[in-house]
């Protein structure tokens, strides 16, 4: 006895703490849950007294609601009941209120105990137990940081803005003056390429040349000038030069995918809210400098950490580290441009955050040329507010974690892959047999205005 006392004891601890709706009945009584999942939850649980259906273990046997309250009240009233028949009535459903005697009787005989009903007094304090723990849920729920409306509405219109400016398809890459691929200069390349496999599949990385950055344009059509893109949604179109291939066999589809992605790049920023609230001359400023920023940024999209490669649609359009240097670029660039296209793409970003982010990339003030540099960081910051609140809202952890932060270094390591690529852009154009089958588009961004 002393033993079941003890456990009763326990019980009743526990079920201050445990969760109902239903306060009055909760508070009442006394309801065990099942004893080591011994019932399968299939299988339907009858009630020991009257055969109705159970709703769980009450004061230590499996019993109906009505059942339940009987016995409570029963005990609590100190009942004394007396069989008006023979003292062995059968009780079911449908007769158990004929006769109270044999249905308390049948009501202990299945093991129900009146030490587990709870006192007035026990009652009283579980009632103000759970009203407390609902307040405090209720506290804490209202604590948490929650997206505004406005908020919400921005991430809605840069989701749009992205989904209609980027083509997951890459169904473009067609029009793409063709990819060709030597095996002579790539072998150093594709040695270099593996290597990269391997020192970056455990580290940190993000983006390069990938799905957007080695987007272009249609054979046959050249791209309007940069100032037009900008502050007009007309492009003018002129037809491209038909060159001859130099050694570096990649330079004029990539240069056509390159392209392509800065008219994707332009049409974004257009429709981030506030862009077009400053002037032509800023918003060239802004996208001039961080447009090839926001292809590598985009290019994650296509990035595989498998092979370290770019997949665009078909294997015409898979890009390895080997075909970039059939570009024209270097270790210098892609080495780092590797390491930070494993990086990004280990945040694991959602959607929301990426496209936060490539806007936050564009409205930075400290751009060269910015004139209003306070609007644009009035802008810049008020995109940061919301990415921030989007992490603690609707980012679980652990990937949380100083993520914010994380992805502001990402912006910084940009800066430095930016400043790496004018370098090797400049060496490229200087050669005219190299900058002849460069686009307009391509020699305008990336030209001396580039620091």
């Amino acid at each position: 006895m002393s033993q079941l006392q003890s456990s009763w004891e326990a019980h009743r601890q526990d079920m201050a703490y445990l969760p109902d709706p239903d306060m009055e009945t909760v508070a009442a009584s006394t309801s065990l849950p099942d004893p080591a999942g011994e019932f399968d939850r299939n299988v339907p649980r009858i009630c020991g007294v009257c055969g109705d259906r159970a709703t769980g273990f009450h004061f230590n046997a499996m019993t109906c609601e009505g059942c339940k309250g009987f016995f409570r009240r029963s005990m609590k009233r100190k009942a004394m009941f007396t069989c008006p028949f023979n003292g062995d009535c059968k009780i079911t459903k449908d007769n158990r209120r004929h006769c109270q005697a044999c249905r308390l009787k049948r009501c202990v005989d299945i093991g129900m105990m009146k030490e587990f009903i709870l006192t007035d007094e026990e009652v009283q304090r579980k009632r103000e137990m759970i009203l407390k723990r609902k307040e405090e849920e209720a506290l804490k729920e209202s604590l948490k940081p929650k997206l505004s409306e406005e908020q919400q509405k921005v991430i809605d219109i840069l989701l749009e803005a992205h989904h209609k400016t980027y083509d997951p398809t890459y169904s473009d890459f067609t029009k793409f003056r063709p990819p060709v691929r030597t095996r002579s200069s790539s072998r150093v390349a594709a040695r270099s390429s593996s290597m990269l496999t391997q020192d970056f599949s455990s580290e940190d990385s993000t983006d390069a040349f990938g799905s957007d950055a080695f987007s272009t344009f249609p054979e046959s059509v050249e791209p309007p000038m940069f100032s037009n893109l900008v502050l007009s949604e007309e492009n003018d179109e002129s037809s491209s030069m038909n060159i001859e291939f130099s050694h570096l066999s990649m330079l004029p589809h990539l240069a056509d995918l390159v392209s392509y992605s800065i008219q994707k790049v332009i049409g974004f920023a257009k429709m981030i809210p506030g862009f077009r609230d400053l002037t032509a001359e800023d918003q060239i400023a802004l996208l001039k400098s961080s447009a090839i920023e926001v292809i590598m940024l985009r290019s994650n999209q296509s990035f595989t950490l498998e092979d370290m490669s770019w997949t665009c649609g078909s294997a015409d359009f898979k890009y390895k580290v080997s075909d970039v240097t059939q570009a024209g670029h270097s270790m210098d660039l892609l080495e780092p441009l590797v390491k930070f296209q494993v990086g990004l793409k280990k945040l694991n970003l959602h959607e929301e955050e990426h496209v936060l982010l490539m806007a936050i990339c564009i409205l930075s003030p400290d751009r060269p040329g910015v004139q209003d540099t306070s609007l644009v960081e009035a802008i810049q910051d008020r995109l940061s507010d919301i990415l921030q609140t989007y992490i603690r809202c609707r980012h679980p952890p652990p990937g949380s974690r100083l993520l914010y932060a994380k992805m502001i270094q990402k912006l910084a390591d940009l800066r430095s892959l930016n400043e790496e690529h004018s370098k090797q852009y400049r060496c490229l154009s200087f050669q005219p047999e190299h900058s002849m089958q460069l686009t307009p588009l391509v020699l305008e961004v990336f030209g001396n205005e580039i620091s």
